[in-house]
């Protein structure tokens, strides 16, 4: 009897393990965010998503509304995935700006990744890990930033991943108080192009 229980579990081994690899989701595509209605941010700028994205100084279609910083990543984002890693590609600069798009990478196996963005100053640097939670990919940002005694701090972003339809993307991104502050929660909805 115990060696045909064995014989049971060892043939199912090969199943659960299948299953449990096609539980992740696949975020891959190409994504953009929806005016909310009659929204309007700076100058007259079209607000975006449920909760807005990050788009160049906040302003333009498709740009976050008033003091919110929306996903971390702009209006329309194109999104890779592989088994091992996950990339988010947007264009940040103008088409004047003869800059590439903006590219992060991260490891899908929890592992550490670290990224880089020239910007202003000089560059920032970003470490940062994910974790699956079911069909929901969050992904652990630390942003290495001059404080305003001018010495190194870090600021913790989480974005959490969910897809609500084939065709609807939530990002949560949820921003550490920086000097003591309260954190910051915010929801972007995009829609698959």
């Amino acid at each position: 009897m115990k060696r045909l229980v064995l014989l049971g579990v060892l043939l199912l081994l090969p199943l659960t393990v299948r299953m449990s690899a096609q539980a992740k989701t696949d975020f891959s595509g190409r994504w953009t965010t929806d005016p909310a209605p009659g929204a309007t941010g700076p100058a007259g700028a079209t607000g975006a998503g449920s909760a807005g994205a990050a788009g160049p100084a906040g302003q333009g279609r498709g740009g976050p509304a008033r003091g919110d910083m929306g996903s971390g990543w702009g209006p329309t984002i194109t999104i890779t995935q592989t088994g091992a890693q996950l990339t988010v590609e947007y264009a940040f600069f103008g088409r004047g700006d003869m800059q590439p798009p903006l590219k992060f990478t991260y490891a899908l196996d929890g592992s550490e990744t670290k990224n880089s963005v020239m910007m202003g100053r000089g560059t920032q640097a970003q470490v940062s890990k994910t974790a699956w939670d079911g069909a929901k990919l969050v992904i652990t940002t630390l942003h290495t930033l001059a404080g305003p005694d001018g010495k190194p701090m870090t600021a913790e972003v989480k974005q959490t991943l969910s897809l609500e339809s084939p065709t609807s993307l939530a990002v949560d991104a949820v921003r550490a108080g920086v000097l003591g502050g309260p954190a910051t929660t915010t929801r972007t909805v995009y829609r698959k192009l």
